[in-house]
């Protein structure tokens, strides 16, 4: 199994990034909340996870090409 060392900070944006797609995922099907505030919002925060997967996976990528 390769190691990847992160800084905190890198370790923390990767975190939140994961939780912000997968709460956005969960807000998408949630049924408490009305439908037209729960898609805008979850659409929102799937978006925000998707694109900031891309730098994300670059780091691991470079960490892993170093070790």
């Amino acid at each position: 199994m390769k190691k990847i060392t992160a800084q905190l900070p890198v370790f923390a944006a990767i975190v939140a990034t994961r939780a912000a797609l997968a709460f956005g995922l969960g807000l998408l099907v949630a049924a408490k909340i009305p439908e037209h505030r729960r898609r805008r919002i979850g659409l929102a925060l799937v978006a925000l996870g998707a694109t900031t997967t891309v730098p994300a996976v670059r780091f691991v990528r470079a960490q892993l090409r170093e070790g």
